[in-house]
């Protein structure tokens, strides 16, 4: 299944390491950082569940619940939480998806059958409240993920749905931001009465609190 921008979140009931949940009704009206991993005991893995577990105050401060997800089952979950709570130095207490038949995998298209057919690839879906998908990224098996970049998509999702607003190349908050095309002079006026700078008439710099 292939999953787009905009698209609902395909809804699943599914043991986890906190217990059975709903995705939906789990989201309630947070957004939901989704990821998945190859598999349990995993170096990299490893790395980035004791990273998304350090991050747990940076994640509530922007109302997003981090989910996990591997292909193992959730008593192999417990014990790698002991592992990584050990390495990592943290105290992990978001929900892992425990998906070893890979229901939840086929369903949002994580198996890349050059990568493996039973290990999922680093998959990203950052959803919003109303369970839309608002983004997605993919990364190969031996690659990290980049855990500033997902806060900062985060802050750039919620930012525009704000203020009706797009983000710059490598903006980042407190930058100024771009004002839509969509957006005429006029009604620009109204919303942004700070004022805007016009390097072209599509191109509109501006100011948000």
């Amino acid at each position: 299944m292939s999953l787009h921008i905009g698209d609902i979140a395909p809804n699943f009931t599914i043991e986890t390491t906190k217990g059975t949940i709903d995705f939906h009704d789990w989201i309630g009206d947070s957004w939901v950082f989704f990821f998945s991993h190859p598999a349990d005991f995993t170096p990299v893995c490893t790395t980035e569940m004791g990273r998304t577990s350090q991050l747990a105050g940076p994640f509530a401060a922007r109302n997003t619940k981090p989910l996990g997800l591997s292909t193992d089952t959730v008593a192999e979950h417990v014990k790698w939480i002991a592992d990584v709570n050990d390495t990592q130095n943290t105290d992990l207490q978001f929900p892992i998806v425990a998906d070893a038949d890979l229901k939840v995998s086929r369903l949002y298209d994580m198996l890349h059958p050059d990568e493996s057919e039973t290990q999922a690839v680093r998959s990203v879906f950052i959803i919003d409240p109303n369970k839309k998908i608002r983004l997605t990224m993919t990364y190969p098996m031996n690659v990290g993920r980049n855990f500033d970049e997902i806060l900062r998509v985060i802050d750039a999702l919620q930012l525009a749905d704000k203020n009706s607003v797009a983000t710059p190349a490598d903006w980042r908050p407190g930058d100024r931001v771009i004002i839509p095309p969509s957006i005429t002079n006029e009604d620009a006026k109204t919303k942004f009465t700070q004022g805007w700078d016009e390097v072209r008439p599509y191109l509109r710099f501006t100011d948000v609190a």
